[in-house]
């Protein structure tokens, strides 16, 4: 989503259906602050799913609904999305739920402190926490309203950043947290969005997994519809219906005599409860 979490402009290129099951408890081992609450069940697809900037009008995904793709990721937020989503509503998202469709839902959050070119929202070291709590609680408040209900994930886009610069992986892993913390307590699953190179990395390699996301999508643009033959950490990590892998961006493809340029996805983790 590099192509369009965020504008095109601000892109970061040089860093480089197969059904549904209600899983109960899967992919929780990682967000300690979850223990203690009895949770809805997980709602899980498994399968390709696709993004794109805007949230495509109700006519193309009727006109997508072929069985090329099972889910579809919908940016429900944050001061750092980059298009408009004029279709994305209630309404809509009834709606497609209703044709079978799967939605995950994004939220692009504040950027890193030491991540290039201008965002209208950016952390730093002492806000990091205070943003990631207000942040949470728009995220869940957005996707609320659109039908997304208690127990469906939010994913939070991290765009690329140098994580070798201490004190910007710091203040990410804090404002994570935050944000996390305050996702479960509104009783909503964290999931989060980053590259294999460095916000992903981030996320997977942290020595203290406390409040972190339980739901890793990794960006890794190598074709590959998998989730596992290209994992590049520790084969016990996200295991139980936890991983999403973006393998392919930029894809302009016709389904239904419908066409559309969208980043493609192999998924095996929680989608949102509507309906």
């Amino acid at each position: 989503m590099a192509g369009h979490r965020q504008s095109k402009k601000r892109r970061y290129i040089a860093w480089s259906a197969a059904g549904v099951v209600v899983v109960a408890g899967a992919g929780l081992a990682a967000q300690t602050s979850m223990a203690a609450t009895t949770w809805p069940a997980q709602r899980t697809f498994t399968g390709r799913a696709f993004d794109t900037c805007a949230a495509p009008s109700l006519s193309t995904m009727k006109a997508w609904h072929t069985g090329f793709y099972g889910a579809a990721a919908v940016y429900v937020g944050g001061k750092n999305r980059g298009c408009a989503q004029p279709n994305l509503t209630a309404s809509w998202v009834k709606s497609v739920s209703s044709l079978g469709w799967k939605l995950i839902p994004l939220y692009v959050g504040a950027q890193p402190p030491c991540q290039s070119g201008a965002n209208p929202e950016k952390m730093t070291s002492s806000n990091a926490a205070t943003l990631g709590t207000q942040d949470a609680n728009d995220a869940v408040a957005k996707a609320a309203a659109l039908g997304m209900k208690a127990g469906s994930p939010v994913y939070l886009d991290m765009e690329a950043y140098d994580v070798t610069n201490k004190a910007c992986n710091t203040a990410v892993l804090t404002y994570v947290r935050a944000f996390d913390k305050q996702l479960h307590a509104k009783t909503y699953r964290a999931g989060y969005y980053g590259f294999t190179s460095s916000s992903a990395k981030a996320i997977a390699t942290a020595t203290d997994k406390t409040d972190l996301p339980g739901n890793l999508w990794y960006a890794l643009w190598d074709k590959q519809n998998t989730t596992t033959a290209d994992w590049p950490w520790g084969a016990t990590q996200f295991t139980g219906h936890s991983r999403a892998h973006q393998y392919m961006v930029n894809s302009k493809e016709a389904h239904g005599g419908v066409t559309l340029t969208v980043d493609r996805d192999a998924w095996d983790a929680p989608v949102a409860i509507t309906g």
